[in-house]
C-alpha cells in the first residue's frame, strides 16, 4: 500500500474536492442538495470552493464570497440540519482519509468540523450567537 502524502498545494485540493463530490453527490441524506436543492455545476463550483480551502489551508485570500449567506441561500430553501452537517463532515473527513495524511490533511479536517459546527449554531440556534 503507498503512503499517502499531505496537501500541499491547489492541484491536491481540487483532487480532493472532485472525489468528494463525486460522493456527496450519491449520497443518500445530502446529496440532494447538491443535485435538486441547488443543482451544482462542478465545473463551475470546485474552483470557487477550492479558492475557500485555498484561504482556510494556505492562507491565500482568493474566496470573495460570504460562505455562511451562500448556505443560508440553501438553508432557506430547504433546512440544512445537525445530521445533514455531520453527513458532511463524515464524508468529508473520509475522503480526505482516503487520499491524505498529514499536518494539511488533519488541519482540513478539523477546519471543516469548525465550519460544521458553526453553521449548525447560526442557521439552527439563532439565538445564540
Amino acid at each position: 500500500m503507498d503512503e499517502k502524502r499531505d496537501i500541499k498545494d491547489r492541484a491536491d485540493l481540487l483532487e480532493l474536492l472532485e472525489s468528494f463530490y463525486s460522493n456527496a453527490f450519491k449520497d443518500e441524506l445530502i446529496g440532494r442538495f447538491f443535485t435538486e436543492v441547488v443543482p451544482l455545476d462542478l465545473a463551475t463550483h470546485i474552483p470557487i470552493i477550492a479558492d475557500f480551502w485555498e484561504s482556510v489551508i494556505f492562507g491565500v485570500h482568493a474566496y470573495r464570497k460570504n460562505v455562511m449567506e451562500v448556505h443560508q441561500h440553501i438553508h432557506s430553501l430547504s433546512a440544512i440540519k445537525k445530521e445533514h452537517l455531520d453527513r458532511w463532515v463524515l464524508l468529508f473527513n473520509q475522503n480526505i482519509d482516503e487520499h491524505f495524511a498529514g499536518n494539511k490533511a488533519t488541519l482540513m479536517k478539523q477546519r471543516a468540523t469548525s465550519i460544521a459546527t458553526l453553521m449548525d449554531i447560526k442557521l439552527n440556534h439563532k439565538g445564540l450567537h
